[in-house]
C-alpha cells in the first residue's frame, strides 16, 4: 500500500511535509519563509512578535475587543492561557480564516510538572535522580497537552539556585550544574521527542536565561551580580546544556546581567546565545519584562524597545512594546529592517517546524483529548514519579516502616488536604483530582483503626494567610481556638502508638513571588509538634513544600523524617506506599538543607578560603552560633535498609589527555530489605589557574541490589570531566593533582587520587 502526501498550497507557494527529516534541515522551509514574508508588511512582521495572554471559559477564549481587533489585523504571533480545542480553535480560526496571510498562531501555557494529571514540583522530580522517568514525565505532560490545544511550554526551568529563600527553587533542579544539566537534557527531550510535527509533541522552552536563581538576597525578580567565570562555571552550563539539545526557544528572565537587563543584553542573547552558541530558535520575554526595563532605569518606551529588538528578542509576552513602537523605531532608524526581519523569519519558522502551516488545527482533537487526559497510564506513572521523588531524611530506630495494625494518628492539616497536594505552577490541573493521604488510607486498608485531628491551622498568621487567600489558597481557619486544635491532637496521640504528623507550606508560600525570609515551619505547626513530642510517642513528620526547610528543632525531636514535597495528583496513594513500606524511599535531595537561614547561601560545590574552618584556631571561616555545614547535604537521602561503601579502586594513579580512568567501588546492602542507591562520584581539582570548588558532582549511577546483595560499581573519568572555563573563559583542563570522591552524598564519601599529565 503506498503512502498518501498531500500538498499544501499556502499564499501560492506548494509545500510538502517532511517525513522523517529534522525540520531545521528542511530544505523547503527557507523558501516558504522566503515567500511569504515577501508578502507581509512592516506591520505585519511586527505583529509576529507579539504575545497576548488570553484567558477563556468553558465555552471558549474571552478576548477583549482590541485583542481580537489584532489578531484579525494579522498583529499577533501567538497567545498563551487558551487551550482546550474549543478555545483554541475559535483563535486559530481567527488567524488562519479572517487575516490576509492566515498566519497560524502559537499556543503557549505554563506546563511545569504535568498539564492536567500532575507530577512532583520539578525540586521534587529532580531529587529522584531518575533521568529516564522525568523525561517521561514530561513526555505525559506533552501529551496531554497537545490533546488540549497547545503547542508550546515555558519550561524546564533550567536556574541554577542556591538560595531556598527564593521561592521558585520548586521550579528548578537545585543547585548543581552538572545534574541540572542532564535533567534539562531530559526534558527537552520528553517534551519535544523527535519531530516537532508530531501533534503529540511540544516546543520547549528554556528559562529563565539567564542567572534568575541567583537572585539577592532569595527575593524574587531582585539583581543579580556576577563574575563571568562564575557565570560560566556555575550557572550557564543547564542553560547550554539545553540549547545543544535543541530546545526550540528561550524565555529572558527579569534580572540584569552586568547592569543590563536580559531583555535588552545584546552580549546575552546575541553574543553569547546566538554566535557562541548557536542557537537558532525563537528568544521570548518574561512577562513584561521589555516594559519593566523602564523601572530599571534603561529608558522611556521607545528606548526598551530599541535595547530589546536590538538586543535580540523576537517576542514581547504581554507588554505589546513592539507592538506600539516597532514601526517608529525602525522608520526612525533606531532599529533596522533586517533586526525585525530576523525575529520575524525565527517566528515563522517555528511555526513551520511545529507543522502548523500545513495543519493549522493540528493540536485540535477531541478524539485526543478525551483520550489523553488523565488516561490511567498517567496517572500511575504520576504515583511512580511521586515514589521515587521522595527523600528519607530521618528514620531513627526503624520508626518507619509503619505497621498496618498498629493503632496510627495521623495528626495535621494536610493530612486531608487536597488543594496544596499539587504545588504551585500546576496550570490546569485540578487540585480536586488529587488523592489526599487519609483519601488513601481509606481506600487501601479503611480507616476503622486509624486516627485523626486537624491539629492546627495550615496557617494562623492572618496577614499570611491575606497574601496567601487572593491568589487560590483558600485557607480557612478552623472555627476552633488553636488551643482547642491542639488539644484535641493530644487526646487523639494519647490513643496512638505512633502518630504521624503530615505538614508544610501552603502551596502558594514557594513558587513566583514566593520568596520567605524564614523558611522554617510556621510558628504555629511548630507549636502542634512540641505538644505531640510532650506525649512521648514516637512521631513521624511528613513534609509538604516546595522548598528546602530549616528543620535543626524537627531534626532533633521528631523519629522519622519523609520529605514528600508536592507530590502531585497521586500523592496521597504514593505517601501511603511509602509509609507503610510497599516502596522503599530512594530519592536524594538535589539542594542543601541549610540548619538556619544565618548560613543561607549554602551550597555543596562551594570554594575554600585561605582560613578554612579549623576547630582548634580562633582566625578561620566559621560561625560562632552554628556550624558550617548543613543540616542535611547536597545528595543526601536515606533508604529503609543499609548500604556499605567499599574503598575506591583506581585502574591505574595516571592519566594524559587522551586517556581514561576508572574508578570502581563495591556496594553492599547490608539490611534486610531490596533498595536502590544512587551512587555519585565528584571529583576535585586540587591546584588550578584560578580557585576550584571543594567538590563537583560528575556521575551517578543509580543501583538496585537486593538485600544482602553486592555490586561493584565502575565509573569512567575522562578529560572532559576535567575541563572548565578558566580567568579567560577557556575550556580545558590542567595538569596536576586531582582528588574523586564516591559516596551515598557530597559530605559520605570515599576518596582517591590520580594525576593529569602530559
Amino acid at each position: 500500500m503506498k503512502k498518501i502526501v498531500k500538498a499544501f498550497v499556502f499564499l501560492g507557494i506548494i509545500y510538502l511535509p517532511t517525513i522523517g527529516i529534522a525540520q531545521d534541515k528542511d530544505p523547503k522551509m527557507k523558501p516558504f519563509i522566503d515567500g511569504l514574508m515577501q508578502k507581509m508588511t512592516l506591520e505585519e512582521k511586527i505583529g509576529q512578535l507579539n504575545l497576548p495572554s488570553v484567558g477563556f471559559d468553558v465555552t471558549g477564549p474571552i478576548v477583549s475587543k482590541d485583542v481580537e481587533e489584532s489578531i484579525k489585523k494579522g498583529l499577533v504571533g501567538g497567545v498563551f492561557n487558551t487551550f482546550t480545542p474549543i478555545a483554541v480553535r475559535k483563535l486559530q480560526e481567527m488567524a488562519v480564516k479572517q487575516t490576509r496571510l492566515k498566519i497560524p498562531l502559537l499556543f503557549g501555557y505554563d506546563v511545569i510538572h504535568g498539564h492536567r494529571t500532575i507530577f512532583p514540583i520539578p525540586l521534587g522530580l529532580a531529587a529522584s535522580w531518575d533521568l529516564n522517568l522525568i523525561e517521561r514525565t514530561a513526555r505525559a505532560a506533552a501529551d496531554e497537552a497537545s490533546a488540549d490545544g497547545l503547542n508550546w511550554t515555558f519550561s524546564p526551568m533550567v536556574d541554577i539556585a542556591r538560595d531556598p529563600r527564593w521561592g521558585r527553587v520548586s521550579e528548578g533542579a537545585g543547585e548543581d550544574p552538572w545534574l541540572g544539566s542532564q535533567i534539562a537534557r531530559a526534558m527537552i527531550k520528553g517534551y519535544q521527542g523527535d519531530d516537532l510535527m508530531k501533534n503529540n509533541t511540544i516546543m520547549a522552552c528554556i528559562k529563565h536565561f539567564a542567572l534568575y536563581g541567583a537572585a539577592e538576597a532569595g527575593r524574587d525578580y531582585n539583581t543579580v551580580d556576577m563574575s563571568r567565570v562564575k557565570m560560566f562555571n556555575e550557572y550557564l552550563p543547564p542553560y547550554k546544556a539545553a540549547v545543544q539539545a535543541g530546545a526550540g526557544s528561550v524565555m529572558t528572565s527579569f534580572n540584569e546581567i552586568d547592569g543590563i537587563p536580559a531583555s535588552g543584553n545584546k552580549w546575552l542573547l546575541t553574543d553569547l546565545l546566538r554566535k557562541q552558541w548557536g542557537f537558532n530558535g525563537m528568544i521570548v520575554t518574561d512577562y513584561t519584562a521589555i516594559n519593566e526595563m523602564m523601572q530599571h532605569g534603561m529608558g522611556d518606551e521607545l528606548k526598551v524597545g530599541e535595547l530589546a529588538l536590538n538586543a535580540g528578542v523576537d517576542m514581547d509576552m504581554v507588554g505589546e512594546i513592539f507592538l506600539k513602537h516597532g514601526v517608529d523605531l525602525v522608520k526612525s532608524g533606531r532599529v533596522s529592517q533586517a533586526q525585525v526581519d530576523a525575529a520575524c523569519r525565527r517566528m515563522l519558522e517555528a511555526k513551520y517546524k511545529l507543522g502548523l502551516f500545513n495543519d493549522p488545527y493540528r493540536y485540535i482533537s477531541d478524539e485526543r483529548n478525551k483520550s489523553q487526559l488523565m488516561s490511567a497510564d498517567k496517572l500511575q506513572l504520576s504515583k511512580e514519579a511521586a515514589i521515587k521523588s521522595m527523600v528519607l531524611l530521618k528514620n531513627s530506630n526503624q520508626t518507619l516502616p509503619l505497621n498496618s495494625n498498629q493503632k496510627i494518628a495521623f495528626i495535621g492539616p494536610l493530612v486531608k488536604n487536597q488543594r496544596d497536594l499539587i504545588g504551585n505552577w500546576s496550570g490546569a490541573g485540578d487540585w480536586k483530582q488529587a488523592t489526599s493521604v487519609w483519601n488513601s488510607l481509606e481506600q487501601k486498608y479503611g480507616i476503622d483503626h486509624f486516627l485523626y485531628a486537624k491539629g492546627c491551622n495550615l496557617v494562623d498568621d492572618s496577614l499570611l494567610r491575606n497574601k496567601l487567600n487572593p491568589h487560590g489558597a483558600e485557607i480557612v481557619p478552623d472555627e476552633k481556638s488553636p488551643q482547642q486544635l491542639i488539644d484535641e491532637a493530644l487526646i487523639t496521640a494519647q490513643q496512638a502508638d505512633v502518630v504521624v504528623a503530615v505538614l508544610g507550606e501552603s502551596f502558594g508560600m514557594s513558587g513566583e513571588a514566593a520568596s520567605r525570609s524564614v523558611i522554617g515551619l510556621l510558628d504555629n505547626q511548630v507549636d502542634l509538634l512540641k505538644a505531640l513530642k510532650k506525649t512521648g510517642k514516637p512521631i513521624v513528620l511528613v513534609l509538604m513544600n516546595g522548598r528546602p526547610l530549616t528543620l535543626q528543632w524537627e531534626e532533633r525531636n521528631m523519629d522519622a523524617i519523609l520529605e514528600t514535597w508536592f507530590a502531585g495528583t497521586k500523592a496521597g496513594s504514593a505517601i501511603t506506599d511509602v509509609l507503610f513500606g510497599a516502596a522503599n524511599p530512594s530519592g536524594k535531595i538535589t539542594m542543601t538543607f541549610p540548619r538556619s537561614i544565618g548560613q543561607i547561601p549554602i551550597y555543596y560545590n562551594s570554594k575554600n578560603t585561605g582560613r578554612p574552618f579549623d576547630i582548634n584556631q580562633k582566625y578561620t571561616s566559621k560561625y560562632l552560633d552554628a556550624a558550617n555545614d548543613p543540616l542535611y547535604p547536597f545528595g543526601y537521602g536515606l533508604s529503609y535498609t543499609s548500604f556499605a561503601y567499599g574503598d575506591i579502586a583506581l585502574n591505574t594513579s595516571s592519566i594524559n589527555p587522551f586517556q581514561k580512568i576508572t574508578a570502581s567501588v563495591k556496594i553492599s546492602n547490608t539490611g534486610k530489605l531490596d533498595g536502590e542507591e544512587i551512587v555519585q562520584l565528584y571529583i576535585r581539582d586540587m591546584v588550578g589557574s584560578i580557585t576550584r570548588p571543594v567538590k563537583e558532582l560528575k556521575s551517578f549511577q543509580k543501583v538496585f541490589i537486593k538485600a544482602g546483595e553486592s555490586k561493584n560499581i565502575v565509573f569512567t573519568i575522562s578529560n572532559d570531566d576535567l575541563k572548565f572555563y578558566d580567568s579567560n573563559l577557556k575550556y580545558a583542563s590542567e595538569l596536576g593533582d586531582f582528588k574523586v570522591f564516591i559516596g551515598s552524598n557530597s559530605r559520605d564519601v570515599k576518596e582517591a587520587f590520580f594525576k593529569l599529565t602530559k
